[in-house]
């Protein structure tokens, strides 16, 4: 039994006809074919039902992935106001003769801290993940 086919004539183009040419010729099919199949998957409900519920899962998943990242955000910067407040309260100026030795000091502290950090975003453990297990 044959469908009965009506003959349409559409202005499209260039670079959507030569698509369409490209996936006929890739699923060895005709061109009509492949457009009847496009207009269909366009037009059917349950199709754009299914889309927008893709659409949506997606949607409520990156606004999950945007609520932890400004938890981590704040948490960055809570964590980094605190220390500076501790340092800049606890902390007193050296005098000139000792500043050669601090700064020294300071540089091989700060390579260490540098590759303990490096250590811990190559899959250590996480600020993150400590704070999540101390919680009850």
């Amino acid at each position: 039994m044959s469908r009965a086919h009506i003959k349409q004539t559409y202005r499209l183009d260039t670079m959507l006809v030569r698509n369409i040419e490209d996936r006929a010729r890739q699923r060895g099919t005709t061109k009509t074919e492949v457009v009847e199949a496009a207009l269909m998957a366009f037009l059917s409900p349950e199709d754009k039902d299914r889309a927008e519920g893709l659409l949506i899962r997606r949607l409520d998943r990156i606004g999950r992935l945007l609520e932890r990242l400004e938890w981590h955000a704040d948490l960055t910067n809570e964590t980094l106001a605190l220390f500076v407040r501790h340092w800049l309260t606890s902390t007193t100026p050296l005098p000139d003769s000792a500043l050669a030795a601090a700064q020294a000091t300071g540089k091989r502290r700060w390579e260490g801290f540098v590759e303990v950090l490096a250590k811990r975003m190559d899959g250590g453990t996480k600020l993150a993940t400590e704070l999540s297990r101390d919680e009850p």
